[in-house]
């Protein structure tokens, strides 16, 4: 399937968009983190949650599950939020 990455975690894969494998939002995670190591840790915290600044979108769907099924022709966007002031 196709993830689109966000310009603050492209430092990892050296582009937008990457093909991943993984029937869950946790599998496409650990095949990224195979690929790209590092990554993992900045989209999932220690206690297995996504973190609060993460935004994952399948299809269009927003999604928190990290066992959200997924299927090869799914689209997943990673979005991270702005914070600061």
């Amino acid at each position: 399937m196709k993830v689109l990455i966000p310009g603050a975690l492209r430092s990892y894969t050296r582009e937008s968009q990457v093909d991943a494998h993984g029937d869950t939002l946790d599998a496409l995670f650990d095949d990224l983190e195979r690929r790209y190591p590092g990554l993992r840790f900045r989209v999932v915290d220690e206690q297995r949650m996504l973190r609060p600044n993460l935004r994952i979108f399948v299809n269009g769907a927003g999604v928190r599950d990290l066992q959200h099924p997924l299927r090869a022709d799914d689209f997943v966007a990673l979005v991270l939020a702005l914070s600061g002031g």
